[in-house]
């Protein structure tokens, strides 16, 4: 996106189409709070935003762009897991967007993979039977972005109910400057920082 009018384009757009404020806060990689904000269009009378948009496309157009990022997010995966002297059983991918980095990890690592969605408005979320259980698994959890960290706390909170064992989480970008999160560690390709 080049403007903040253009992004409030697309999210109007979004909700025209009937999709909730958390569906186009994960769409947009956005805050629920920016886009209630984006929404009401109060931007137009500010002078900065209160966010930043994490833009991935560039990379999500092409496998191969994405299982580069698989590459990182995997050495990054051993890296940590040699320092905590345990094996990764499995590699979560958070719907939609974590899947591909998750299925990537899995091909290339041999480990089992799991899906988890998130419920909007309930408090846990869903495995996918689809996929290999938690149980009993160190497992490394997945995703695109960490805005305010709510779904990568939900998911960790719902593995660990489940009976797995989340070891460490992993993301392209951090909105959050944060090393953990509920006691799980927390590695991203990049952060960012207000300034």
């Amino acid at each position: 996106m080049k403007s903040l009018e253009e992004l409030y384009n697309r999210a109007i757009e979004m909700k025209n189409k009937g999709m909730s404020d958390k569906e186009i806060s994960t769409e947009l990689h956005l805050s629920v709070n920016t886009v209630t904000w984006l929404l009401s269009k109060e931007f137009v009378n500010e002078r900065s935003a209160k966010d930043v948009k994490i833009g991935w496309r560039s990379a999500g157009v092409f496998g191969s762009r994405i299982g580069s990022l698989a590459e990182i997010m995997i050495d990054i995966a051993e890296e940590e897991s040699n320092k905590m002297n345990l094996n990764i059983d499995a590699f979560l991918g958070i719907t939609i967007n974590g899947i591909p980095f998750a299925t990537l990890a899995s091909y290339m690592t041999g480990k089992e993979l799991i899906v988890y969605r998130p419920h909007p408005s309930r408090k846990e979320g869903f495995f996918s039977s689809n996929f290999a259980s938690v149980v009993n698994k160190n497992v490394v959890i997945m995703d695109d972005v960490v805005s305010t960290g709510e779904t990568m706390k939900r998911t960790i909170e719902d593995v660990k109910k489940s009976g797995g064992k989340p070891v460490l989480c992993i993301v392209i970008a951090s909105k959050l400057n944060i090393d953990e999160i509920n006691g799980v560690k927390i590695r991203a390709i990049m952060r960012t920082v207000m300034v």
